[in-house]
C-alpha cells in the first residue's frame, strides 16, 4: 500500500472529506487530491501534522506494506463497529424513552379519568396542573436517560 492509498484509507475511515482534511492541515483541497492521486507528496511537516491527525507514525505513512493495509482495515472496520453499536444503542434508548412516555401519559389520563368522573372534579387548571406533572416527569426522564451515557 502506498502514501497514496493509505493517505485515501485513514481520511475514509475517519469519514473525513478532502476538504474537512485540508482545513485540518491549512492546506487546499486540492493539495489533498493531488497527494491523494499520487501526483505530489506533501512536504515533511504537513507528513507530519497527517501522522498526528490519524494518530500513525511517519514509517506508516512512508513505507509500504501488506501488514498495514490489513491492519488499517481491521481498524476502520472496529471503527464501524463501534459506531454501529452506539447508534443502536441510542435508538433502544430512545424507544425506551417513548415507551416510558407513553406509560406517563396514559398515567395522567387515568388520573384524569378518575378524577373527573369518580370525583366529579372538572376544573381546568387541574387538569393542566396535572399535565404539567406528567410532562415534566417525561422531560426529566428524557434529560436523564441521555446525561447519564454521556
Amino acid at each position: 500500500m502506498e502514501f497514496a492509498e493509505k493517505l485515501i484509507t485513514l481520511r475514509k475511515s475517519r469519514e473525513l472529506t478532502q476538504e474537512q482534511l485540508a482545513e485540518q492541515l491549512n492546506v487546499s483541497r486540492q493539495s489533498i487530491s493531488k497527494w491523494e492521486n499520487g501526483q505530489v507528496i506533501p512536504e515533511v511537516e504537513k507528513i507530519v501534522e497527517l501522522s498526528k491527525v490519524f494518530d500513525v507514525t511517519v514509517d506508516y505513512l512512508l513505507k509500504p506494506s501488506e501488514i498495514d493495509e490489513l491492519s488499517v482495515k481491521t481498524e476502520i472496520l472496529e471503527q464501524q463497529q463501534k459506531q454501529m453499536l452506539v447508534r443502536e444503542q441510542k435508538r433502544t434508548q430512545i424507544s425506551k424513552n417513548i415507551m416510558y412516555s407513553i406509560g406517563i401519559y396514559l398515567i395522567f389520563f387515568a388520573v384524569y379519568f378518575i378524577g373527573h368522573f369518580y370525583f366529579e372534579i372538572w376544573n381546568a387548571s387541574v387538569i393542566l396542573a396535572e399535565l404539567l406533572i406528567a410532562t415534566a416527569i417525561v422531560v426529566f426522564v428524557w434529560v436523564r436517560s441521555f446525561s447519564d451515557k454521556s
